[in-house]
């Protein structure tokens, strides 16, 4: 599966009209792709909502990008943005496409959303550990997807769900101390350019 990560800047006091115009934008007739996520951030870099769209193939996320910025108004939000960032991606060969909360019963409300640097030749090592880890720390709290950026800097996002940020903290201080997190030789293959973000669904969103 191929996905897109899309980040805009808003004005105070427009998320709720932001998001409503996103989902119109997405679910039009001639889109391309799956509304997957829409976030508002609440940790991090703030006043930024985080659209998250799933596509089958890379020639579909290549012409809903190609349709996006045509637009007079991108994801309908043209004369309401500050600024807008698109940022495509593979997710993970062996990991289960995203889904819907109402299909794959994977919630939050708390979305953890942190992108890594990867060293050259750190790809393929990451993905191969990843998949070696990751079942057992999604005991504690589920992966919703690894991927790998296709333009840019050469880095992964990796998006998890939690109940919580007291959940959250248990489950990563858990993982650390069942030894299953992180993948052992796995942070040798990252740079040190590290980012986390904490958003929340808006209610437009079919990750809850």
């Amino acid at each position: 599966m191929h996905y897109e990560l899309a980040t805009m800047t808003l004005p105070f006091g427009t998320a709720g009209t932001a998001a409503q115009n996103v989902q119109a934008f997405c679910t039009a007739p001639e889109a391309k792709g799956e509304l997957l996520a829409c976030w508002f951030t609440d940790i991090g870099p703030l006043n930024q909502m985080i659209v998250l769209r799933g596509f089958a193939s890379l020639a579909d996320l290549q012409a809903e990008r190609d349709r996006t910025q045509n637009s007079a108004s991108p994801f309908g939000n043209g004369e309401i943005f500050q600024t807008l960032e698109q940022h495509s991606y593979q997710g993970f060969p062996w990991m289960k496409p995203v889904r819907p909360s109402a299909e794959s019963g994977v919630t939050g409300p708390v979305y953890e959303i942190r992108t890594y640097g990867i060293k050259p030749g750190g790809v393929q090592p990451t993905i191969d550990l990843w998949e070696q880890y990751v079942p057992p720390r999604e005991k504690l709290s589920p992966c919703v997807i690894a991927m790998v950026a296709l333009d840019g800097p050469l880095r992964f996002t990796n998006i998890w769900a939690y109940p919580s940020l007291d959940a959250r903290s248990k489950a990563r201080a858990d993982a650390v101390a069942q030894g299953i997190w992180p993948p052992k030789g796995g942070p040798a293959h990252l740079t040190t350019n590290m980012v986390s973000t904490i958003a929340l669904p808006t209610a437009v969103s079919p990750l809850k």
